[in-house]
């Protein structure tokens, strides 16, 4: 595997991004183009910049320190192309490297994180079960531990975590609709199917691209969710 490079390079002085500067966006693959679809919805006049890291796709089976280097190179890329913010498109990167990232760059260069969408799936539940499904990494990171302490455990409300190493694969080759694909989908959401979670909370940009996969497989069980409208807002503030 190719040497990944250190976790920052020293900060050069740079020209303060205009108004006009482009949004860059950044995911381990296609997974964030589901974020930048919705920036693009609610901010139609900017422009984007998208870094897909297809080099080292998938990084939910990666180590923490793995994670935060290759996130912190992509942040430094898109920095240097004059990007005025950075929105790091990957739940797995967020949960390891938004605390590391905003230390690093300050207010010189905001960054915007995604965490699952746990909050609105929990206040809307009504069978009080809500599902996740996320790459492991994610569900080490605190992000998804401080939102479950948060708002699940005050309302009563059972989380179950889902995870699958098929899932992100199956999506960088476009075969969503595919027989490995469906299969791994049904053994990972079938629990939750049968313990009458009523909200899928999709915590992994690549999963919006599967949603055509799970209604096809469990119909309307679930009400599905994403961070992608919520990161469009945030970016736009």
């Amino acid at each position: 595997m190719t040497a990944i490079q250190p976790l920052f390079s020293e900060l050069e002085p740079m020209p303060k991004a205009s108004a006009d500067a482009p949004i860059g966006i950044f995911d381990s693959g296609i997974g964030g183009m589901s974020v930048a679809a919705e920036i693009a919805k609610y901010l139609p006049n900017e422009r984007i910049v998208y870094y897909a890291d297809t080099a080292y796709v998938p990084y939910g089976p990666r180590s923490d320190e793995e994670i935060r280097e290759l996130t912190a190179r992509a942040v430094d890329w898109l920095y240097r192309q004059g990007c005025k913010i950075a929105v790091v498109a990957c739940n797995t990167a967020s949960a390891f490297s938004l605390d590391h990232l905003r230390e690093h760059y300050g207010e010189h260069f905001p960054i915007v994180g995604l965490v699952p969408a746990l909050k609105p799936a929990v206040l809307q539940t009504r069978s009080k079960v809500v599902a996740v499904l996320a790459t492991p990494a994610t569900f080490r990171g605190q992000l998804i531990k401080d939102v479950v302490e948060k708002f699940a455990v005050p309302a009563g409300v059972k989380v179950m975590t889902l995870t699958s190493l098929e899932l992100v694969p199956c999506v960088e080759a476009g075969q969503q609709m595919g027989e490995a694909c469906l299969k791994a989908l049904k053994e990972v959401l079938q629990p939750a199917a049968e313990q009458g979670a009523d909200y899928l909370v999709l915590g992994c940009t690549h999963y919006p691209f599967l949603n055509q996969a799970i209604h096809h497989l469990f119909d309307n069980q679930f009400t599905l969710v994403d961070s992608g409208l919520a990161v469009a807002r945030q970016t736009a503030r």
